[in-house]
């Protein structure tokens, strides 16, 4: 088995779970045991400051967005750049940090990179590579430029990114342009 750590996925057409419909997830875990991921697209409809009071218990001032990072319920997960924080590393320059600690310290942070994400995506044992093998999925390689990125259009840039790495790879191409009225 080949791990998908620190890759994105992007829901194909073929997955038929609407929770993943246009999705991109970063995977921060894969292995034999199972996988974890976290849904970078998709914008909770409370503030962070909604979020944290009833889960720290104690009142919080702080309109930063939460993310879905998936249908699977748990803790308030963090994705930043600050290595000083880190429980875990994604990618170079990607971490992610759970505890409240951490996270007091993220959101205090002025110049980090950050993104809080309530729930996760998960999958059991050979669930992912069943899903990939049926198509439901596409594997991109991740980027720190990418993951804290304008999520409007991280789909749309990623799929883009896909479809031109299987059109060089199937042409033989060297080049093609990101808009094809370019030629």
């Amino acid at each position: 088995m080949v791990s998908l750590q620190g890759q994105f996925l992007i829901a194909s057409p073929h997955l038929d779970d609407p929770h993943f419909l246009r999705a991109v997830v970063l995977m921060v875990q894969h292995d034999d045991e199972g996988a974890f991921g976290l849904m970078l697209n998709r914008q909770f409809e409370r503030q962070l400051a909604d979020v944290l009071t009833p889960e720290f218990g104690e009142e919080w001032n702080c309109e930063m967005p939460v993310y879905v990072g998936g249908p699977v319920p748990g803790p308030l997960i963090a994705i930043h750049n600050s290595e000083e924080y880190a429980e875990q590393s994604i990618i170079p320059g990607v971490f992610l940090s759970a505890r409240r600690e951490a996270m007091d310290a993220l959101i205090q942070e002025p110049f980090c990179d950050l993104r809080v994400f309530h729930g996760y995506s998960g999958w059991g044992a050979g669930q992912l590579e069943d899903e990939l093998e049926a198509g439901g999925w596409l594997v991109a390689s991740a980027s720190a430029e990418d993951i804290f990125s304008d999520v409007d259009e991280l789909w749309g840039r990623i799929a883009s990114r896909i479809n031109l790495d299987i059109l060089t790879d199937s042409t033989n191409l060297k080049h093609v342009p990101d808009d094809p009225t370019w030629n």
